[in-house]
């Protein structure tokens, strides 16, 4: 309101001005210079949402009175176009053209914010695919050199100075699982898809573990494919985080591995017995919250449930064709 109050003294000083054309006194031309330059200056830093309707009234007077003087009134209409009207468009002009480039320059900055937000997001999603890679790999790793060395610091034929050796190889590993998971802590930002897992057969999963010391049995039915698919690999991780949980919280412990491959899905089970002995590590349960979001992303469900020890049971959608079931075999 204030702009078009200001607007309409500029224009109705041009319009007293304009009156009485015969004698135009020196200051009076000069207030014309006046009168343009303050019009290109509110055109340019004052708007107006409707400027047009000021100039529309002030017209008003010089076209009535074209029926009566129209020299005064061509004079009068032609003065407040050429002195107020024209550089007042200018200034609007060039107001709308700094808007303009003001614009372009926000939008850059937006476009540049938003590409260093996507290459930060791609950064996190990196280091989370790093972690779940530690977490799965390493640890299970660890956790098969901690069984090991258990069994070797119970064994009846070592000595004292070899056991006390073993207990220390196995505190070792406990303690580098525990730095393990804490760094893995840091890297996560939240249960994200993990690299792929080698194409590794799950009977080479399991015999590595039974060669560490585990009581691992593998019960397989359906034929595995010759070239692993996502499922077969998500089947594999499932395998080996569950491993790695019965070789922490459960040493000692009979573990079932069944893999069930029929027509519409493949069904993954582990299933550890109770035990009586002190778990050789804690830990926060990620690594499940992990494998049930891998697990869902491919379409299947995933439970993890106590009971007469512990179950992890995950029903992978397997593609049309992927292997038809046969005699199930037991290693």
């Amino acid at each position: 309101m204030r702009n078009t109050a200001v607007l309409l003294v500029i224009v109705g000083a041009c319009l007293a001005n304009s009156i009485d054309q015969d004698a135009v006194p020196l200051w009076r031309q000069a207030l014309f210079v006046v009168l343009a330059v303050a019009g290109y200056l509110h055109g340019r830093h004052l708007p107006v949402r409707h400027g047009w309707v000021v100039f529309a009234l002030a017209a008003v007077p010089g076209v009535v009175d074209l029926a009566v003087y129209p020299g005064r009134a061509v004079g009068l209409l032609g003065l407040l176009a050429v002195f107020v009207g024209l550089p007042w468009l200018a200034g609007r002009f060039r107001r709308q053209q700094a808007e303009l480039v003001e614009s372009g320059r926000q939008r850059v900055a937006q476009l540049e914010r938003e590409q260093e937000f996507v290459a930060e997001r791609a950064r996190l999603r990196e280091r989370t695919r790093i972690a779940s890679d530690m977490h799965d790999a390493l640890g299970n790793a660890l956790a098969l050199i901690a069984l090991r060395a258990g069994s070797l610091e119970l064994a009846a034929d070592m000595t004292e100075e070899n056991r006390r050796a073993a207990a220390a190889l196995r505190a070792t590993a406990v303690a580098a699982t525990d730095r393990l998971r804490q760094t893995i802590g840091l890297l996560r930002e939240g249960p994200e898809r993990s690299l792929e897992p080698p194409d590794e057969p799950v009977e080479a999963l399991v015999d590595r573990a039974r060669a560490a010391g585990m009581d691992v049995e593998l019960v397989r039915s359906g034929a595995p494919l010759a070239v692993p698919s996502a499922v077969d690999r998500a089947a594999h991780r499932v395998v080996q985080e569950a491993l790695t949980n019965a070789a922490r919280y459960a040493p000692g412990a009979h573990v079932t591995v069944r893999l069930e491959r029929s027509a519409r899905e493949l069904l993954v089970v582990v299933h550890n017995t109770e035990v009586d002995t002190e778990p050789m590590l804690t830990g926060s349960g990620t690594g499940l919250v992990a494998l049930a979001e891998r697990v869902g992303l491919l379409g299947g469900t995933f439970h993890a449930e106590p009971g007469e020890g512990f179950t992890v049971t995950a029903r992978l959608p397997c593609p049309a064709g992927s292997g038809r079931p046969t005699e199930g075999e037991s290693r």
